[in-house]
């Protein structure tokens, strides 16, 4: 599909033309991703950047989430991140690598220095590890970034930021957070200026691999 307007409006415009043609998880997976994106849009326009952040990821759960178990589910970060690697593999024009690399280079190092969206630091906090653990662990992930970046590892890159974007999920929905705060606010910015490109072009790059095992969304509509 053509990729030069990721709005939510062109994008269902496409999904409305294509949707015949796909099977039904990914039509069921695109249609609640978008419909999540476009309350993320929204709230873009009032600068709510806490509720924009949080239908984002709501769309981008949409998007990845599978079926599973009890134990499966303790190890999501590891199923967004082979979700991440499949999205990468389809990125033929490597539009998500210029768009880490050109766009946000810089406030990508900037979510990377910053430990309070780093979950071993407040695993430090609460006595569960060691300073110079969490500390060796930060330092290894900045250099694990930098050398995904260096040597164009889009998958790997992802993984480390939506790590951090992971941690920051957990802040807010799980109430670690102020609404509207202004302890968090330039993470919390910086990761919805990224989210705005990021999860519109996963939807899309989706939406040109029909033929692609996508697995059965969570919650299927019971008709």
């Amino acid at each position: 599909m053509p990729l030069t307007d990721l709005s939510h409006d062109a994008l269902k415009t496409y999904q409305r033309q294509h949707r015949d043609a796909f099977p039904e998880n990914l039509s069921l997976r695109v249609h609640r991703a978008l419909s999540w994106l476009k309350k993320a849009e929204q709230a873009r326009t009032v600068q709510d950047a806490d509720t924009e952040f949080i239908y984002y990821w709501i769309s981008f759960n949409a998007a990845y989430a599978n079926e599973f178990g009890e134990t499966e589910r303790l190890a999501e970060q590891q199923h967004f991140q082979a979700f991440l690697s499949k999205i990468a593999d389809l990125d033929n024009d490597n539009l998500l690598y210029k768009t880490i690399w050109q766009q946000f280079s810089g406030s990508i190092r900037l979510l990377m220095d910053n430990q309070y969206v780093y979950q071993p630091f407040w695993d430090f906090q609460r006595g569960r590890i060691s300073e110079a653990d969490w500390q060796q662990r930060f330092n290894t992930s900045k250099a694990s970034l930098n050398k995904a970046l260096a040597e164009k590892n889009v998958p790997k890159a992802l993984a480390c930021i939506f790590g951090r974007f992971y941690t920051l999920r957990n802040q807010l929905i799980h109430g670690g957070a102020t609404y509207n705060s202004s302890v968090n606010r330039e993470q919390l910015k910086d990761a919805c200026n990224l989210l705005n490109k990021v999860i519109p072009l996963i939807i899309a790059l989706m939406m040109s691999a029909p033929g692609q095992l996508w697995g059965d969304a969570c919650y299927p509509v019971i008709k």
